[in-house]
């Protein structure tokens, strides 16, 4: 709570990412409220413009825009934060255990990271998904994005348990009797939690991309909504040559606001985590801190009563 109430304060681009990450939730949230299904079709009279009674209008295939937009967020939101999850879990667990337990383990693990860093993920991506063409679902895009979305982070908490290991008190923990796994999680791996929102952030917008790049090329699950399938069938059905840029709008604007959200809230996690921004903020809180008070003035009774006394 610290850290966010730190970061409301003092950075402005965490303010508005946050806003907007907001509003992004809050469609995720309408989605559960939907008067439609999202499959079904011709609920709504086709192809019609924005306007009262459609805010966003609707698509070739009878749908509202406003409404499937809900579903589209709400899913690539999901595939996103499934993909965070499990790039995330892998590359904590093997770079905590590398840099702590060391040697040749750590030269095996070492040797497999730097082999999944190397490799070119979008055109395995492709390859995967194609192979796949017909069977990828929303959960099995989540897996395929985290299992190829861990190597990088994995180096980065490697470096800080190989700091943290010569540290004083990993000595002292175990010189009381800690196994590795009770020094690791309790010792070690609280000190990663900055490090591991910073790179959450930046992991869902990579997962973002990929899933609309995927998408957008025809390689996912055509049948469920999510950005990338939205602007699929919008360019399936024409929507540019025939005038119906709303139907594109919607998506492309969705996706830019939920880009910059994150790109804003990730920029100030780093700024936030800068030793020398760290000091700048201490800087201030102390100044803030040493400011007199200004005296409270009695009451203009207390004061007339002092005169008359």
């Amino acid at each position: 709570m610290t850290t966010v109430r730190d970061l409301f304060r003092f950075s402005p681009s965490f303010r508005v990412g946050s806003i907007i990450i907001l509003l992004v939730v809050v469609l995720l949230i309408l989605s559960f409220f939907s008067p439609f299904d999202p499959e079904d079709r011709r609920v709504v009279p086709r192809n019609e413009p924005p306007s009262q009674e459609f805010v966003m209008g609707t698509t070739a295939t009878g749908q509202d825009v406003f409404w499937l937009l809900t579903f589209a967020v709400r899913n690539t939101l999901l595939v996103a934060g499934l993909a965070v999850i499990i790039g995330r879990s892998i590359a904590v667990v093997v770079g905590m255990v590398s840099g702590y337990v060391g040697g040749t383990l750590d030269r095996v693990l070492s040797s497999i990271v730097d082999t999944f860093i190397v490799i070119p993920r979008l055109p395995l991506l492709i390859l995967i998904a194609f192979i796949m063409l017909g069977e990828m679902t929303v959960l099995a895009l989540a897996l395929l994005l985290g299992i190829l979305d861990w190597a990088h982070p994995s180096k980065r908490y490697r470096a800080q348990i190989l700091s943290l290991r010569e540290r004083e008190f990993t000595h002292t923990a175990v010189f009381a009797g800690m196994n590795t796994f009770k020094v690791v999680m309790q010792e070690h791996f609280p000190f990663l939690i900055p490090f591991l929102l910073a790179d959450a952030v930046s992991g869902f917008l990579w997962a973002i991309g990929m899933e609309v790049t995927l998408s957008v090329l025809g390689l996912s699950d055509l049948n469920a909504p999510s950005i990338g399938t939205m602007i699929y069938w919008g360019n399936y059905y024409q929507a540019l040559l025939t005038g119906r840029t709303w139907v594109l709008v919607a998506p492309i604007a969705a996706s830019v606001l939920i880009v910059v959200g994150f790109y804003l809230i990730s920029i100030s996690l780093t700024r936030y985590l800068d030793p020398r921004t760290r000091v700048i903020r201490m800087q201030l809180k102390g100044k803030e801190q040493q400011k007199p008070r200004q005296p409270i003035e009695e009451p203009v009774s207390e004061q007339l009563q002092g005169i008359g006394s």
